[in-house]
């Protein structure tokens, strides 16, 4: 890196302690913005770098809950307000055990240059709780809910922060979670959370859009060279709605995917995965991949390893931050994948990633491919501001048009910072200059 850039790098790792993963992801965008500061020397003015690394705000707070049994826990809720140059705060919420200050940093990081490759006039932000849905009755979500929402509440808005779901945040968890601030606030005001009901001010196509988006990026990448995922098979991990989409995209364009995990392993179906069985498994009976292996002659559960361990084309980790090691780049390398596009934040190591970029192969970062779920988190806020409804048709059309905007986007920017291919470069600098450019002409705030 540039001395401007390790600089700020340095002083980031030493302002945040212990945020390894926070550290990963401001490391990777610096590490790619040389060529764009050494073009642009202006970027580094001003403290530009610096600003852009640092939260406008960063909120921590109690959150007590009672359980069915009566016992009082106390979880941790976090929201980081990352940077408004280009809209309101715009990002998940997660509730998970793993979620701390570290993690939420680096996915509002991350959320910062997604959100502005979308080209729709929204910030990043990012939020959650260290709090474990699975195992809790509906009850339990719904007081604990309750109580996140009744501090957060506080600081969110339909022009201020628009927070949306995330891993263990789903339909149910939005529902409390907009009751609750209904209820406080007295006001319907529909647009202050996305991934909504429909009944209620949610979008079409908002369930698939994360695994759809994943997918056509990967269609697009696959374009510049002729081809096309037509008899393509595919490797996909998690088994929530990113994965589960991402499966479903996959199969409408001709793809085979064959793989799926959550934590206890991974499923193995050679004849291609059962949609609907899985669709039932995973979001009717909130079952575990077990169940489907249970009933799915053929498929195997593998409870060792990953699902990168099973040879495909292309690879889609749509699960966590980290879950694609070097070992398991070698891995797919070796066995001839050619394509690799993240539906996860952040989910291959930096030295995965160098290893896909020596291999010359298709690789896309999620910021860049899983943009598909805040790009139809914002086109739900247009709807909410409007008082209207598009069908699944004309919101899917819209996504598409919006994945191949960001795809484009990434190439064009490659090519003019001197490295054609290179969609993380491609990614960071287009997202970065639409930033920069913006907090540039707002001054010092």
């Amino acid at each position: 890196m540039q001395d401007v850039v390790e600089k700020v790098y340095e002083q980031v790792v030493a302002r945040n302690r212990g945020e390894a993963e926070f550290h990963q992801a401001v490391r990777e965008v610096l590490e790619s913005l040389d060529p764009v500061i050494a073009k642009h020397p202006h970027y580094a003015e001003n403290a530009l770098l610096e600003r852009i690394v640092e939260p406008e705000r960063q909120i921590m707070f109690r959150v007590p809950w009672v359980d069915d049994a009566g016992e009082v826990h106390v979880n941790r809720g976090f929201r980081i307000e990352f940077n408004s140059a280009l809209g309101p705060y715009k990002g998940g919420l997660r509730f998970h055990p793993s979620v701390n200050a570290g993690i939420i940093k680096f996915l509002g990081f991350e959320q910062i240059f997604k959100n502005a490759l979308t080209g729709q006039g929204i910030g990043g932000g990012k939020g959650g709780s260290d709090f474990d849905p699975h195992g809790k009755s509906d009850a339990e979500v719904m007081r604990f809910c309750q109580s996140f929402m009744t501090e957060l509440s506080r600081h969110i808005g339909p022009n201020t922060d628009v927070p949306a779901g995330d891993i263990g945040v789903g339909g149910r968890e939005i529902g409390y979670l907009f009751g609750q601030y209904k209820r406080l606030r007295n006001s319907y005001d529909a647009g202050v959370l996305t991934g909504k009901g429909l009944a209620w001010g949610g979008s079409l196509v908002r369930t698939e859009a994360t695994g759809y988006g994943t997918v056509l990026f990967a269609q697009s990448m696959l374009a510049t060279k002729g081809d096309s995922l037509e008899g393509k098979t595919v490797a996909v991990s998690g088994a929530g709605n990113v994965a589960i989409y991402a499966i479903e995209k996959a199969q409408q364009l001709g793809a085979k995917p064959i793989t799926f995990s959550d934590s206890s392993g991974y499923v193995v179906d050679e004849a291609g995965v059962d949609l609907e069985l899985l669709k039932q498994v995973k979001e009717v009976e909130r079952g575990r991949v077990a169940d489907y292996v249970s009933r799915r002659p053929g498929a195997r559960l593998v409870t060792e390893g990953r699902p990168w361990d099973v040879p495909v084309d292309v690879a889609l980790p749509c699960a966590t931050q980290n879950e694609l090691d070097a070992d398991n780049a070698a891995t797919l390398l070796r066995n001839g994948c050619a394509v690799v596009a993240e539906g996860a934040n952040m989910p291959s190591t930096p030295e995965a990633i160098e290893a896909f970029q020596a291999a010359g192969i298709l690789y896309a970062p999620g910021k860049a491919s899983n943009a598909g779920g805040v790009a139809t988190s914002a086109l739900e806020m247009e709807q909410n501001a409007g008082r209207t409804r598009w069908d699944f048709a004309t919101a899917e059309a819209k996504l598409t048009g919006i994945m191949a905007d960001i795809h484009d986007s990434c190439v064009e920017a490659a090519e003019t910072y001197g490295r054609p291919g290179d969609y993380v470069l491609g990614a960071n600098a287009a997202g970065f200059t639409r930033v920069a450019d913006v907090m540039i002409a707002h001054g010092i705030v």
